[in-house]
This record gives structure tokens, C-alpha cells and sequence, in this order.
């Protein structure tokens, strides 16, 4: 090895160093810029917006979400929303959204939340897996909107259906709403991904967990569960 050809490349290895130090520092930044920009948008939108980090808690809620509610930012952060949620309605709501979690998966539940006045109301909330620009997985970002008034006058889900609902697995589920939406197995399949004889195994299991045998019941069931609209 030549004399001074070590410090040479150390001396190479340290600037390189340097150089990603900038680039991650520069990266952050430009994180951080975004994410305040989104969250002055979001405090001025009319409908109510929250967002979790990689460990499903929540990190975010605009104005109009604290609003109804009628609490302060500290109280709703991590799982305190959840204090919230009506006891009928809890299980459900919260299996759908660490299942759409941990798939990284968009979803979409009704479920009734307490609002500022104390009264419990239904929302709608929808949700999709947000990203960092380098493709990272960063999340969940949701907004909720009250459908009390589409609610208002037909019914309060049935505990044992929702019971029986909650027996079926995720994917079973989604088939169970979208066949009870007025979807035939084949549009399902399509729907999902799947193939026809996996959608049509998936319907077979759901008449038979729910103990029914033709797709009446099934939607029955769907409606009785708070699943779809009557």
C-alpha cells in the first residue's frame, strides 16, 4: 500500500459520510415541512381527519374532529379516541381497523362515537395506509363524517349478530358485504382479487358459521350487524 493512501480513504469515507448525514437531515426536513403544511390544510377542513404512526396509534386530529368531540388533542391522542367509541360498537370497529392495519389496506365502518354534547351518533370512517416519499409505510390517514341522519330511524345493530359477524374472518366478511350489497360470487371475486372458487368457499363458510343457508339470510344478517344499510 502507497504512504498516505489510508488517510486518503478515510479521509474519502468521512466527506461521503458527511454527505448522507446532509441528504438524511435534508430528507426530514423536507418530512417535516409536508407534514406541517398537511396539517394546517387539514385544521381548516370541514370534515374530521386523524392519522396513526407505524405502531397504530393515533398521532393526529384536526380541528373539526376535536371539535365534535368536544375534547383537547392530548386526550384523543393514541387510543384515548377510543374511549369514545360506543360498547356494542368497540370490538368491530377496532378489529377493522388493525386488520386494515396490518394489511395495509384502505377500509371503510360505520360505528357510533360520543360527540361533545354526550349524545352517541354514527360516523362513517374511511381510511387508506399513507406512505413517506422513499415508499416507507407511515401509517393510517382516515376521515370521519357523521351519517347520523342517514342512520336516524332505522335500527341499532343486534348484539348476537354482530357477535355472529365478528366470527367470520376478515376476508369473509368483506364477502358477506359485498354479496349482500346485491353482488353476485363472481363480481366479488373480481372485487377482491380472487379467484371465483375461492370467493365461492369463502361464501359456502359464511352460510355456515352463521348457520343459514341461502344469501337472504346472509344479508339479513349483514344488515342486522350494521354492515350495510337497510
Amino acid at each position: 500500500m502507497a504512504p498516505g493512501s489510508l488517510p486518503d480513504d478515510v479521509s474519502r469515507l468521512r466527506a461521503r459520510l458527511a454527505e448522507l448525514e446532509a441528504e438524511v437531515e435534508g430528507y426530514r426536513r423536507r418530512q417535516r415541512t409536508s407534514e406541517e403544511r398537511f396539517r394546517s390544510l387539514a385544521d381548516t377542513a370541514p370534515v374530521m381527519i386523524l392519522m396513526s404512526d407505524t405502531n397504530a396509534r393515533c398521532t393526529y386530529f384536526n380541528h373539526a374532529w376535536l371539535e365534535f368531540r368536544g375534547r383537547a388533542l392530548e386526550e384523543e391522542l393514541g387510543n384515548g379516541w377510543t374511549e369514545g367509541l360506543h360498547p356494542d360498537d368497540r370490538d368491530l370497529c377496532l378489529e377493522s381497523y388493525l386488520k386494515s392495519f396490518s394489511s395495509r389496506s384502505p377500509f371503510r365502518m360505520q360505528y357510533r362515537i360520543q360527540k361533545a354534547d354526550g349524545e352517541y351518533v354514527w360516523v362513517e370512517l374511511s381510511g387508506v395506509p399513507r406512505y413517506h416519499d422513499n415508499g416507507e409505510f407511515a401509517g393510517l390517514m382516515a376521515s370521519a363524517i357523521d351519517v347520523s341522519d342517514r342512520k336516524r330511524g332505522f335500527f341499532t345493530p343486534d348484539e348476537e349478530s354482530v357477535r355472529m359477524v365478528l366470527a367470520l374472518t376478515e376476508r369473509e366478511r368483506q364477502v358477506l358485504v359485498l354479496i349482500a350489497q346485491g353482488n353476485s360470487t363472481k363480481q366479488a371475486a373480481t372485487t377482491l382479487g380472487i379467484s371465483y372458487k375461492t370467493a365461492d368457499s369463502h361464501r359456502s363458510r359464511i352460510l355456515e358459521k352463521l348457520g343459514v343457508h341461502e344469501t337472504a339470510s346472509m344479508v339479513r344478517y349483514a344488515i342486522r350487524a350494521g354492515l350495510i344499510e337497510p
